[in-house]
């Protein structure tokens, strides 16, 4: 006889004008016997998005959408469910994407983990339907990984495939994060899940990570999690240059946090410069590069690098267009 399941895990969905795909990430999570809890943060949506997620309802009694009448970010709209949560262990489903049966038995079958993640399947919007029979076996393969190779992990190189592990969607325990006083930074709309990964990493979280795929992350160009303002990258860089402030985390660590520091500063440098050029004109950019010569290395690495990207082939399993081929990407291959 297999024994009970005991649902003991919250889904977080932070949802904005998501009506054509929320209905699909409540009935994966639903599906799920570990699932307690789905709470909706409808996160002031012009569209039907809450009503199509109140309609998802199963009848067991486990949604909860909640309504924000203006934007607030999605660092807000997940901590305010997790303020309205009750369940030991809390996951994030973005409202574009779904769980293929079983994720949460398998990440649960593993232990010795304050933060559990498995590996992310990317699809194109219109290879959902068929993309469970074409789903690779990975074999668990379980590790550890440390601040380090955390942070590294999300420092894109040019030219090299893309591995950012800042987009791995961890179960978490509630309690290591009371325990800390951590929740996600409301300042940042970009980054904000690698940089609470990064600062519970800081004190000393065991985060495993998993090969086996459950997590379906659904490429569409007009996805949100495809663009970013200028000023959100200033705010992930601050929130880097933050950490280091914080508490001394050990000569590599903190070296590696600079380097992704510069990475993410060097990418608003660039950012920075193109914006003035196309608001004010090429004297306007030109003037501010030459107010700040130290932005210069970032600005013109920058712009060569794009030219000389458009000559290669994309090599990212990231969430880049797709072009309806069927393909499945996976983040995590070797």
């Amino acid at each position: 006889m297999t024994a009970a399941v005991s649902p003991n895990i919250c889904i977080i969905i932070a949802a904005k004008n998501a009506a054509d795909t929320i209905a699909r990430a409540i009935a994966s999570a639903l599906a799920e016997p570990e699932t307690a809890e789905v709470i909706v943060i409808d996160d002031g949506s012009t569209d039907d998005t809450a009503a199509v997620a109140r309609a998802a309802d199963d009848g067991t009694d486990r949604l909860n959408v909640t309504r924000f009448e203006v934007n607030r970010g999605p660092s807000a709209a997940r901590n305010h469910a997790i303020s309205i949560s009750q369940s030991p262990l809390l996951a994030v489903l973005d409202a574009d994407d779904f769980f293929f049966p079983g994720r949460l038995r398998q990440l649960l079958s593993h232990d010795g983990w304050d933060l559990i993640a498995d590996n992310i399947a990317f699809i194109d919007a219109a290879q959902v339907a068929s993309a469970g029979g074409k789903l690779e076996q990975f074999a668990p393969s379980p590790r550890l990984i440390d601040l380090v190779g955390f942070i590294e992990g999300n420092i894109s190189r040019r030219g090299a495939r893309r591995g950012e592990i800042g987009f791995l969607k961890p179960i978490i325990r509630r309690a290591f994060l009371d325990q800390h006083g951590l929740r996600y930074d409301e300042t940042l709309r970009l980054g904000e899940d690698y940089n609470l990964y990064a600062r519970a990493l800081a004190r000393d979280a065991r985060y495993k990570i998993i090969k086996s795929c459950g997590y379906a992350a659904v490429v569409r160009g007009s996805s949100l999690s495809g663009s970013h303002r200028t000023i959100d990258l200033k705010r992930l860089y601050e929130a880097d240059r933050a950490m280091i402030a914080e508490a001394p985390l050990g000569d590599d660590a903190e070296a590696s946090l600079r380097r992704h520091e510069r990475h993410v500063r060097d990418r608003y440098e660039l950012r920075h410069f193109l914006d003035l050029k196309n608001q004010g004109g090429f004297r306007s950019a030109i003037g501010y590069a030459m107010k700040h010569p130290a932005a210069l290395p970032a600005i013109v690495g920058g712009i060569l690098a794009d030219k000389a990207e458009r000559f290669r082939q994309p090599r990212s399993p990231a969430p880049v267009a797709l072009g309806g081929t069927g393909e499945i990407r996976y983040l995590l291959r070797e």
